[in-house]
Formats: structure tokens, C-alpha cells, sequence
């Protein structure tokens, strides 16, 4: 009988049964148990694990089922032959330390390649907006671009997923559609989703992608190469740049004021200009009708066009928002890219490209030499989200709180922060403050973090050699709503301190 310790620390989160079948799974692989002896009893298990001999049982004749143990009566559970080979990987462990001579040295004298010297690019050197990575421990994390995670639908999510794997069901998202996606997504793309941001498109202009971020690396790879000139904000959105300059692309960095992109001739030599008309990011700002229309106007004359990130287009709260600028294009120029993500789950990655049929088919053609296509078990799923109304549901309740959020934060800011200037649209989904002159907010930021408190410095939105240092962006869906107001007390105090 095995008689050594399984230590297993269980997550409230998770069942039982699924913690120790994984526990006892990786132990089997892994070769921790004997080939020629019987798996801890039920009871023995059950003991030292403080849980009911049931659920032992249960897992054991999950094991059994699978294939991964047989049965022995009177005896016990042991490990099934094809699992009984453990020593191999003891074995593969000890290669490196084989002697000239053996059959198998060569192995032991060849060194791992120098891939540095063989790197094309090196992504690694273009980072993101920094933030912990243990951010979710922070009392008061002013993050941005997360879920306001209670409000997500989970029993109506938990309904659709039951009824799409209902054993009568055609199980259509099995198969390999190879560059296809989901009709049915596509179709409620087209008439619910798209619709409310004034775009009417036909079905071979749409294109699923994994997320907005997915879309712009397509589109960069499709379009962009040596030579290429490509307008973007400053301050904007920093992945966005990354990807145009791993291209090779010639980037135009161009200024942003209230209005949003500043429309002149520095555009002129450009051939794609990438702009978020939305809310500008990050300063939130929602570029103006005449802004709109200079810049449609602008690339009528000078045969270019416009990458438009369509970003938060779910919950838009400016009073009389503008339609997207893909709603005002006659002449193809405007590609749209959007996502479910800001409102619904960022972690869901499932994004959308509108654009041109010629454009969307090379695109696809694209995608299928990269991963074929989203996965069709989350877009059909999502397809029947949206089609029983659930969607539109979970939006009104995610409006509401988002405004409430939004308010709470804005009144917090006047009272404890009242040297800070908000900028931007009040309908938009974070807030960019100017700092006094002469606050650092990255210095601000550390101080401010060694308290509890996290937001992002606006320094690394900035594309300059010596960009501004007083500017800070806010967001207020991953914080809890009850701490909004002592979080800004906090960042108010370690402010007055600096």
C-alpha cells in the first residue's frame, strides 16, 4: 500500500471532485505512484484529505472510466499499463549526464540554440501599460480595461452553454470550418450589434477575430510593411504603435487636442491613419462632427485610409454620441474594428472587422494560416446569447452601474483631488487627469501603490523622447464600487504629501 502524503489545498471556488481528480491525474503522469502497488483506499484518502469517502470514490471511478486506473477485487485501484512507465521521465532526466561513447552522447553535447542571434524582431521590448501583475490584491485598483466582474451574467451564460450541449442538439461548432466563422454570429453582428453604431453591412464584410488587438495585428500583417506611413495619436494606444513599427511602418505621430486627432497637412503623405473617434485613447476625448468631417474629407483627397477602433462602442454614455465613422463612409475607406470585450468579458476574446468584402476575404485567408478561426464553441454561444436578448439585458444593467461608478468617482476626484483637471468626454470609460505642474505621476504612482492604491502614470501613453509627466488615467470598473471614495481620499493625501 502507498503510503505517502497527498497535499492538496482546496479552492472554495472550484468542487472537490474536480481538485483531486486534477491533483491525482498530474501525480499519475507525473510517475509518483508505483506501478506494482494499490492507490491510497477510500477511506485512507477520504482521512487525509478531511473530505467524504464519497467523493473519493466518485474520483476513482472517474480514473477507472478514463482509463487512467484499474480495478483489482479485494485488492484496490492500480495504476492502468499504460500509465505504468513513470521511470522514463527519471530516466530522460539523466541524459545530460551520459558518457562519450553511448549511443545516445550526442545528445548530451548538443547546447541550445542562441536565439537572440537568430531573432527577426523582439516583441519582448515593446511592452504594454504596466501595471502589477498581482494587481487584483490592491484595496484600491483604479485599473483600466477590466470587468466589472459581479455584473457578469453567469446563470444565463450557464443556460445558453447547457442548451447549446444538449444531447439532441447537432453539435455544429465540432467541426473544423477552416476560415469560416459561425453564421449565426455573423448574422447577429450584422443586425443587432453593428446597427446601433449606425453601420449596415452585408455578411461577407465581417469578420470574427480573437479580440480587437487580434483584428489590428491582422490588418498591420496584411497591410503594412517597409516603406508604409501610418498616422496615429499622441498620446495613444501603445500596442497599436508596437505593432505598426514590428512592420516596419513609418509612424506619424499626431497631436491630440479637444476635438480629438488634429486634421492637417503633416497627414498628407500618410496611408493609414488609426484613430479611436470613439474615445480617444486614453484621454477620452470624442472627436467633434467638424473633426469628422475634415478627416473623411482629408482622406477622399489624398487616396487613405482609416483604421477606426471602435473600443467601447458598448456603453457609450456621451449625451447625442456620434455614429461611427464607418457609418459615413460611401467609399470603403473606413475599416471598423470593435469587440464584445470592454462590457461583456475581456477574457471571452471575440472581436469584429468591418470592411470591405475584397479586403475581409484576404483577411480571412490571413487568419486561416494563423489559427483558422475563432473558436466556434464561444461564437455559437455568444450568437445564442445575443439572439435570446440576454446581451442587450446584461448591457442596460452594465450602463446603469457604469454610470453610478463613473458619477461616484467624478464627485470623489472633485473633493480629494481638487488641483487635478479631468479631461475628455464625460461619457467615457476612464478618467485622464492633468496633475498640477510639476507632479510626476509616475513618482506619484509609486508612492500612491505603497498605499494600497493603483492607477496608470500617463508618461507611457506618450510617444515623445521627453513626454509630459503630469498626466494620469483612472478607471473605475475593477475597483469595488464602496471603495471608490476612500481610494481617492488615499491618492488625495499621498498627492498632498509629494
Amino acid at each position: 500500500m502507498i503510503d505517502h502524503y497527498i497535499h492538496l489545498d482546496f479552492d472554495q471556488q472550484r468542487g472537490l471532485q474536480e481538485q483531486l481528480r486534477e491533483t491525482l491525474v498530474s501525480a499519475i503522469l507525473s510517475g509518483g505512484f508505483p506501478a506494482d502497488e494499490p492507490l491510497p483506499s477510500c477511506r485512507k484518502l477520504s482521512q487525509q484529505l478531511a473530505v467524504s469517502r464519497n467523493t473519493v470514490a466518485l474520483v476513482y471511478e472517474s480514473l477507472l472510466d478514463n482509463g487512467y486506473l484499474v480495478s483489482r477485487p479485494r485488492s484496490g485501484y492500480y495504476l492502468h499499463p499504460d500509465y505504468q512507465t513513470g521511470d522514463s521521465l527519471s530516466e530522460l532526466a539523466r541524459l545530460p549526464s551520459l558518457h562519450k561513447g553511448d549511443a545516445s552522447s550526442d545528445l548530451a553535447d548538443e547546447r541550445a540554440p542562441d536565439w537572440s542571434a537568430r531573432l527577426k524582431m523582439q516583441p519582448s521590448l515593446k511592452h504594454g501599460v504596466l501595471r502589477p501583475s498581482n494587481w487584483t490584491r490592491y484595496p484600491y485598483p483604479f485599473v483600466y480595461g477590466q470587468p466589472i466582474r459581479e455584473l457578469f451574467p453567469l446563470e444565463r451564460w450557464r443556460e445558453v452553454s447547457r442548451s447549446l450541449l444538449r444531447g439532441d442538439r447537432e453539435p455544429c461548432w465540432m467541426n473544423d470550418r477552416f476560415d469560416r466563422d459561425d453564421e449565426m454570429l455573423v448574422e447577429q453582428l450584422r443586425t443587432r450589434v453593428l446597427p446601433k453604431r449606425g453601420i449596415w453591412a452585408r455578411s461577407d464584410e465581417i469578420l470574427v477575430t480573437l479580440g480587437s488587438q487580434n483584428a489590428l495585428y491582422l490588418l498591420a500583417t496584411l497591410l503594412m510593411g517597409q516603406g508604409s506611413r501610418v498616422a496615429m495619436e499622441n498620446p495613444g494606444f501603445r500596442d497599436a504603435l508596437s505593432l505598426f513599427e514590428l512592420r516596419g511602418a513609418d509612424v506619424q505621430l499626431q497631436p491630440v487636442d479637444e476635438q480629438g486627432l488634429v486634421v492637417d497637412n503633416r497627414l498628407h503623405g500618410c496611408d493609414y491613419l488609426y484613430v479611436t473617434p470613439g474615445h480617444q485613447v486614453p484621454t477620452g476625448v470624442a472627436m467633434s462632427a467638424a473633426r469628422r468631417t475634415a478627416l473623411l474629407r482629408q482622406i477622399r483627397q489624398h487616396d487613405q485610409v482609416v483604421i477606426e477602433d471602435d473600443y467601447d462602442a458598448e456603453f457609450n454614455l456621451d449625451h447625442g454620441a456620434q455614429p461611427a465613422l464607418k457609418a459615413s463612409d460611401a467609399s470603403g475607406r473606413v475599416i471598423y474594428m470593435s469587440s464584445l470585450s470592454k462590457a461583456f468579458s475581456p477574457g471571452l476574446r471575440i472581436g469584429y472587422l468591418v470592411a470591405d468584402a475584397e479586403l475581409i476575404d484576404e483577411l480571412r485567408a490571413l487568419r486561416r494560416l494563423m489559427y483558422r478561426h475563432p473558436p466556434l464553441n464561444n461564437q455559437r454561444m455568444l450568437a445564442e446569447f445575443l439572439a435570446q436578448g440576454h446581451y442587450d439585458a446584461h448591457l442596460r444593467r452594465f450602463r446603469e452601474e457604469h454610470r453610478r461608478r463613473r458619477d461616484t468617482l467624478r464627485l470623489a476626484l472633485e473633493d480629494e483631488l481638487p488641483s487635478c483637471q479631468p479631461m475628455g468626454s464625460p461619457g467615457a470609460s476612464a478618467f485622464w487627469l492633468r496633475a498640477p505642474d510639476g507632479i510626476d505621476t509616475q513618482r506619484l504612482a509609486w508612492a500612491a501603490a505603497q498605499q494600497g492604491v493603483l492607477f496608470e502614470a500617463g508618461a507611457q501613453f506618450f510617444f515623445n523622447e521627453a513626454p509630459p509627466a503630469h498626466f494620469m488615467r483612472l478607471g473605475f470598473h475593477a475597483i469595488d464600487a464602496a471603495r471608490i471614495g476612500e481610494g481617492a481620499r488615499v491618492l488625495g493625501r499621498v498627492l498632498d504629501e509629494l
